[in-house]
């Protein structure tokens, strides 16, 4: 049988106006990673260590929103604060302001700990879910180690005051990647730009979000700031522009106002240099084939990844996806089985292959019938 292959698309009417260079930035250490097909735009030394700061909030709250989404933990849960979280609002940190013996439920130290970066609030939430702060770093390492994320060790829940506490920029990246993609109800909190705490025994107290870019209303939704004395300023942040999302991550940044304009200037080079394309969806991709001697004249091919490809566009004239099968294809065939293969190929290289199952079982006619079509297609060549 003749080997088809059909190409899909590359009717892009797109500017292929010169691609700059890579953005210059003032920073130790940084990475620009495409959300949906973890392709990396830039990297500065991603595997530097770095101390992460306040970004390790990000897997503090991980932790809470896993047992949140497993029903092992409630919003409405109420947990006492401790001597030991009190005192870190004491201590001069960013704080929620939470008080020895105060009552404070899930989703206030939540809110706390993501919207005004409370250190208290952090060793509030470890307390309360794993009786002690230890306990909880081991469960933020565990969540770690599943998610992939290679380099990082975590000692405590806010990121403060440990040389052991560590990570890099890739990593962090990783990490927040999964909170976007598997807590995305959750995940809104980050975008909140101020939290009122109703504190107990005083007036409230109204803080605002420390994330610089969520104030300037392009796009951005989070993630988290970090500052240390030893590694000065840092932002995992993400902007979403349609129905494309990028992440950025960057430590070292020798001033406030540099973590905030240099994070946005690599963030726009990415949106402004490169697409990304959806090539395969598990919902709604499929493509109709032809059979032969089946009860039916089509065969629903499907794949079951998702993929996306990100491409420099300068490249996407380059770029063609073709479906490749012998065809027409010949009954009987079982749900499942694969039929043909969608190919990704930039110019001549092959960037990646993907599987096409049939959607159904595909009956075959019965003997006459099959025997009429046979004829048919020996005098007059019609399948």
């Amino acid at each position: 049988m003749n080997r088809l292959i059909l190409v899909l698309f590359l009717l892009f009417n797109l500017s292929l106006s010169a691609v700059l260079a890579n953005p210059k930035i003032t920073v130790r250490t940084a990475i620009l990673m495409d959300y949906h097909s973890d392709e990396i735009l830039f990297e500065l030394d991603p595997e530097t260590e770095i101390y992460p700061a306040s970004m390790t909030k990000i897997m503090t709250s991980i932790v809470a929103f896993d047992l949140l989404k497993k029903n092992q933990l409630s919003l409405d849960d109420m947990f006492t604060v401790s001597e030991n979280a009190w005192r870190l609002s004491q201590s001069g940190y960013s704080s929620m302001f939470i008080m020895i013996n105060d009552t404070v439920s899930v989703e206030d130290l939540l809110k706390g700990i993501i919207i005004a970066s409370g250190n208290d609030a952090c060793v509030a939430l470890a307390e309360g879910i794993a009786g002690s702060e230890e306990n909880f770093a081991e469960m933020m390492n565990e969540k770690a180690i599943e998610i992939g994320m290679s380099m990082t060790n975590f000692t405590n829940s806010s990121g403060i005051n440990d040389p052991d506490n560590i990570s890099t920029v890739r990593d962090i990246a990783i990490m927040s990647k999964y909170l976007i993609e598997n807590y995305p109800v959750y995940y809104e909190l980050f975008k909140e730009k101020t939290f009122t705490w109703d504190r107990t025994g005083g007036d409230p107290i109204k803080q605002g979000n420390r994330n610089p870019l969520l104030y300037k209303n392009v796009g951005v939704d989070g993630v988290k700031t970090g500052y240390l004395a030893v590694e000065k300023y840092s932002l995992a942040s993400s902007m979403k522009k349609k129905d494309r999302r990028l992440i950025a991550v960057a430590s070292g940044f020798p001033t406030k106002n540099l973590r905030s304009s240099e994070s946005l200037k690599l963030l726009n080079w990415g949106f402004r240099n490169s697409n990304t394309f959806e090539v395969s969806n598990i919902n709604n991709t499929k493509f109709e084939l032809d059979t032969w001697l089946g009860k039916k004249n089509k065969l629903n091919a499907i794949p079951k990844e998702n993929y996306y490809v990100t491409i420099n566009k300068k490249d996407i004239r380059h770029l063609k996806v073709s479906l490749k099968y012998d065809g027409p294809i010949v009954a009987p065939i079982d749900e499942g089985e694969k039929i043909a293969e969608l190919v990704i190929q930039k110019k001549d290289e092959i960037i990646k292959s993907i599987p096409l199952y049939a959607a159904e079982d595909l009956k075959k006619v019965n003997f006459l019938k099959s025997l009429i079509t046979s004829i048919n297609y020996l005098i007059w060549g019609d399948v």
